[in-house]
C-alpha cells in the first residue's frame, strides 16, 4: 500500500451517514440472510482525515464506532478534493456500493476480510483483491491531514480494525458494508 502519497484536502460535508443511506440498506437486507443488526458505512464525501467509517447499530439507530479510513490512491483527483471511482482491476481506485464482509484471513497485513460486492459498481472486489485491514498509516484520532493512501481498499488503524473486528466475529451473518459519496 501507498503511504507517500497524500490526497488534496476537501471539505467535510456535516453528515455522518444520511438517512436514505441507512433506509437504503434496512430495505436492502430485509428478509435476507444479512445481519439486521449491524452494518459499516463508508462515506467518501468526507475529507479523508476525518472520521468517515461507521459501524452502525441499525436496530438502535446509533454509530458504535467511527474511525479514519484510507481511499485508493487511483481516486485522487489532481488539484481537486473530488474523488473518483472505479471496478477496474489496476485502477487503485476505491469502489461503491455495497459488499457483503466475508471470511477472514491472515496476510501480509495481518488479519484481513475478504470483501464480496454486490453492485456493478464494484463486482471486481474479489478479483482485484480488495479487503478490509489495519495499515500502521492510519491514524486512530482526526486530524487536518489526509489519511495516507490504500490500492483500493478501505484500510483502518490497528486498533479500529480490532474493534470492528470483535463485532464481525461475534456476527453469526454476514455484516454488510455500504461505501458511497
Amino acid at each position: 500500500m501507498s503511504c507517500s502519497k497524500f490526497e488534496s484536502q476537501g471539505s467535510d460535508s456535516g453528515i455522518d451517514v444520511p438517512k436514505s443511506r441507512i433506509s437504503e440498506i434496512k430495505n436492502f437486507i430485509k428478509g435476507k440472510n444479512y445481519s439486521q443488526d449491524l452494518a459499516i458505512f463508508i462515506n467518501f464525501r468526507i475529507y479523508s482525515g476525518k472520521y468517515r467509517y461507521f459501524l452502525y447499530d441499525l436496530k438502535n439507530n446509533k454509530i458504535l464506532q467511527k474511525a479514519i479510513v484510507a481511499h485508493g490512491d487511483g481516486s485522487v483527483t489532481k488539484n481537486s478534493p473530488l474523488l473518483k471511482f472505479s471496478n477496474i482491476d489496476g485502477s487503485h481506485q476505491s469502489s461503491l456500493g455495497k459488499y457483503e464482509i466475508k471470511e477472514s484471513y491472515s496476510g501480509k497485513f495481518g488479519k484481513a476480510y475478504r470483501l464480496d460486492g454486490l453492485d456493478e459498481t464494484n463486482s471486481n472486489a474479489r478479483s482485484r483483491a480488495i479487503v478490509l485491514h489495519s495499515y500502521y498509516c492510519i491514524p486512530d484520532k482526526e486530524s487536518v491531514h489526509p489519511a495516507c493512501l490504500s490500492f483500493g481498499c478501505p484500510m483502518l488503524s490497528k486498533k479500529a480494525f480490532d474493534e470492528t473486528a470483535k463485532y464481525i466475529d461475534r456476527s453469526e451473518k454476514t455484516i454488510l458494508l455500504y461505501a458511497f459519496y
